[in-house]
């Protein structure tokens, strides 16, 4: 089964990089697309805190985290809690394209 995975920076911003994981983890489950169906096939989503993504220049000032998609190469820079709901629907728009 394929796999994407979205990894968050915890680097500068571990607080908030934690609180957004989990919001991101709970928003899959909400949504429903922790595994969907993508070009007929199943597409699993794990969400990861990573160390560094070498993205401080696009988030630094606010108060939000970074985070990839991998291996679409999507990048969303200061993301907040709230935001986990934007990310995951706009996630599962793009897969079913």
């Amino acid at each position: 089964m394929p796999e994407r995975r979205l990894f968050v920076c915890t680097n500068q911003k571990s607080g908030i990089g934690e609180a957004v994981a989990k919001a991101l983890k709970k928003e899959l489950k909400a949504q429903g697309v922790k595994t969907m169906l993508a070009d007929g096939r199943k597409l699993h989503t794990r969400i990861q805190t990573c160390s560094c993504l070498d993205r401080c220049e696009h988030c630094k000032k606010g108060p939000g985290a970074a985070l990839v998609v991998y291996p679409d190469e999507i990048y969303y820079n200061d993301v907040q809690p709230k935001d986990a709901a934007c990310v995951v629907a706009s996630l599962a728009a793009s897969a079913k394209k």
